[in-house]
């Protein structure tokens, strides 16, 4: 069992597991986390994935891994790594079951004392609007012939629809379209799953939560950004759905005889990979890109239907009810980028599994608003606690691959969390504080409650004493919307 022995203490905020840890590792692993969360990660098995992760062949530099780390399946949860596109392999399990889960942040100018007893109201309406749950539909159902082109298309798909505006657009990560995508690649099964699916939240983790801005730390950040001081903002968290979890349980399957086709040893079956030059690993990157392309149009078709409610709950009633995109960014997903470990450029593929993108000021790839702050970083915590607005820094292109945590990570399974929580209780308690909530089961309910989670203002600390983000401003949840 790793102990905290085995690690050297880099700085407060940074410790390295070196490759002479166990004789199989090609790189060392570091992890960005203070003392006593780098403790918390030690009592599952996800630094112990870290170390299995760093034994593939054709990774650079080191694993890096965030300080909200929870064990997952074969690539810890908080886990990067950046795999050569010469020599190295891409991973299913390094990017994750639902690819391209992640957030969208809209801002408005709507003041929390204007929205007053409009809440419970919104709250209602957007439970409505919003299908969430396993397995629900979404708003339309595709022909395979759309399907295959939202995900070809992502968010222009949405754009050409009517559905997006161009500033949606610019501020989604890769302006929401992945190159290369291939639905070719993805199984008739997938297609099925995904087709009725487009629109829809789903469950688990997924939520919608309305925000007032509850603190601004870096004031111009957040001008550009359109958050201000005591105005509601919305966060929208899901992904691509049973499309996208079909699409990797087909690959782990398909790549378990790559492994012995092309001789790669893995301490552990959930690392099935293949060389990322590979048919097989072409095909996956293909079919990995699809998926994220639905999810970009999924996140999208949310937002407008949070828009129309907004609309019908404020439009007549208020000044300037409308909402803006402030990011749509991603946390399981693998991108070809271009780092530099020791002095040498190299081209990889960046595995990045509950992690998200924190690019600097100037880096490549930031909308144009973006460019002089760094990309906006968006840290969602549990249902009642805060959630955070970051920006990269050009510190994390060096030290993690451009990469940052993505929530406040999980220490309680979801089975132990339905033990110890009974979920009409934690409704109650949420409501006493001030948060509307509605959800589609209660079980579900106590899967989430924020004991579940790591304590997320130690999250943040942990990044931003390591350099990897700046803060800029912090959220507070008043209805949270749950499958």
């Amino acid at each position: 069992m790793l102990s905290l022995k085995a690690f050297r203490k880099i700085t407060d905020f940074e410790w390295e597991l070196p490759k002479s840890y166990r004789s199989d590792m090609r790189i060392p692993v570091r992890i960005f986390t203070s003392e006593k969360l780098l403790k918390l990660a030690l009592k599952d098995k996800a630094l112990q994935q870290a170390v299995n992760v760093s034994t593939l062949p054709g990774l650079v530099g080191w694993v890096a891994v965030m300080p909200d780390v929870h064990q997952g399946y074969g690539f810890p949860i908080g886990g990067v790594a950046a795999s050569n596109m010469e020599d190295g392999i891409i991973s299913p399990g390094g990017i994750g079951y639902d690819i391209n889960c992640g957030v969208r942040l809209m801002a408005s100018r709507i003041r929390r004392e204007e929205a007053g007893e409009l809440l419970p109201g919104l709250a209602s309406l957007l439970n409505r609007l919003c299908p969430s749950g396993v397995g629900v539909k979404g708003a339309m159902k595709l022909s395979v012939q759309e399907l295959d082109a939202v995900c070809r298309q992502g968010t222009a798909w949405a754009l050409r629809k009517g559905l997006a505006t161009k500033q949606d657009l610019q501020r989604t990560e890769d302006q929401g379209c992945l190159a290369g995508a291939d639905p070719g690649k993805v199984s008739p099964r997938a297609k099925e799953r995904g087709r009725s699916q487009l629109g829809s939240l789903g469950a688990g983790n997924h939520f919608i939560e309305v925000d007032v801005v509850d603190e601004v730390f870096d004031p111009k950040a957040a001008f550009i950004m359109g958050l201000e001081k005591g105005c509601l903002a919305v966060q929208v968290h899901t992904g691509s759905r049973g499309f996208g979890h079909q699409i990797c349980t087909d690959y782990v399957r398909a790549l378990q005889s790559a492994v012995h086709k092309y001789h790669i040893q893995i301490p552990d079956r959930e690392l099935v990979c293949a060389p990322i030059k590979s048919r097989e690993g072409q095909d996956y990157l293909a079919a990995m890109r699809a998926a994220a392309n639905f999810a970009f149009v999924n996140r999208q078709m949310i937002a407008n239907a949070v828009r129309e409610g907004f609309e019908i709950t404020f439009g007549g009633r208020v000044d300037h009810w409308q909402l803006t995109q402030v990011y749509d960014i991603t946390h399981n997903i693998g991108k070809v980028e271009t780092h530099t470990v020791d002095g040498v450029a190299y081209q990889v593929c960046v595995h990045r599994k509950g992690a998200t993108r924190a690019f600097g000021p100037g880096a490549d790839g930031l909308p144009e608003a973006y460019a002089q702050i760094g990309q906006p970083v968006l840290v969602p915590g549990s249902m009642g606690t805060h959630s955070w607005v970051l920006t990269g820094s050009k510190e994390s292109m060096a030290r993690s691959f451009g990469s940052c945590c993505h929530g406040a990570g999980r220490v309680m399974s979801r089975s132990q969390a339905k033990k110890k929580v009974w979920g009409e209780d934690l409704q109650r308690q949420l409501q006493r504080a001030g948060i509307e909530i509605r959800a589609g089961s209660m079980a579900g309910l106590a899967e989430e409650a924020p004991e579940a989670y790591k304590d997320v203002d130690q999250v943040i600390m942990s990044v931003i004493g390591a350099g990897l983000a700046s803060r800029v401003a912090r959220l507070k949840p008043l209805i949270v919307i749950k499958g």
